[in-house]
């Protein structure tokens, strides 16, 4: 198996924008090595793999909330959660879904295209617009956002929030995660999920945005490789494969 280098690595010399994905900044932020590795010297993380149940999810919750935003109305869950919104009627709201398209905005201070793909908008009375995450899991306890990684979601609604206040939308800073959580206890599967659903409203900040992106563009721009992230799993990984392959190779010259 031959593994294949990424693409879209950083050139300090060259001048065009450098395109910077939601999912980029969010692993700057767990392990700033590990973002090094990948955009500056092409050698990603392993891919996972896809999540197409959740992926199912999202697409048919796409589906059902566009039904209301067709007809200008709230879905029976935001009325269900008393919420003063409806889904936000758009032309540009298909490309925002795009994945590797999203919404965009050049930061000009450091020549980073910051990009994001969506799920969902609603618009309220005061034509502020609230980011809708879609998630889905299936556990017996209730659904939160209580989980230390969840800290990532956070992240993730707070880079969407950044992104459409820089394109000239008025945003609340209330964002609201769509939960489907599939239930385990039922007698037999019988060919279907069943799923709870929960609206979990979240006020963000995205004060940390900015200077995020001057410290990533700060590390691109270095030749040093920086310190791996406190317990990134990826580098615990590659220090004890290295010792690993060490020893392995010092015993073999000993016979």
């Amino acid at each position: 198996m031959t593994y294949k280098r990424r693409s879209n690595i950083f050139d300090p010399a060259a001048a065009g924008a450098f395109r910077l994905s939601r999912s980029k900044i969010e692993n700057f932020m767990r392990c700033a090595r590990c973002f090094y590795l990948d955009r500056r010297l092409g050698v990603g993380e392993p891919e996972g793999y896809p999540f197409n149940l959740n992926s199912a999810v999202d697409h048919l919750l796409k589906k059902e909330f566009d039904i209301h935003r067709a007809k200008g109305d709230a879905h029976p869950l935001m009325a269900h959660y008393k919420i003063d919104a409806v889904p936000f009627a758009h032309e540009e709201l298909d490309r925002w879904r795009e994945n590797f398209v999203g919404a965009q905005f050049l930061h000009k201070p450091t020549n980073l295209l910051i990009t994001g793909a969506i799920d969902d908008v609603w618009i309220n009375p005061k034509d502020e617009l609230h980011i809708v995450d879609y998630k889905a899991t299936a556990k017996d306890s209730e659904v939160n956002l209580d989980a230390e990684w969840q800290i990532g979601y956070k992240r993730q609604m707070e880079i969407y929030q950044w992104l459409f206040r820089k394109n000239n939308f008025k945003v609340s800073s209330i964002g609201y995660f769509v939960y489907a959580n599939g239930k385990r206890d039922r007698e037999a599967f019988d060919g279907k999920l069943e799923f709870d659903v929960k609206i979990i409203p979240y006020t963000g900040d995205d004060s940390w945005v900015e200077p995020a992106l001057k410290d990533i563009k700060k590390l691109l721009t270095s030749d040093s490789l920086p310190p791996s992230g406190v317990d990134c799993e990826f580098c615990a990984y590659r220090e004890s494969a290295d010792k690993a392959l060490a020893q392995f190779k010092k015993q073999e010259k000993l016979f």
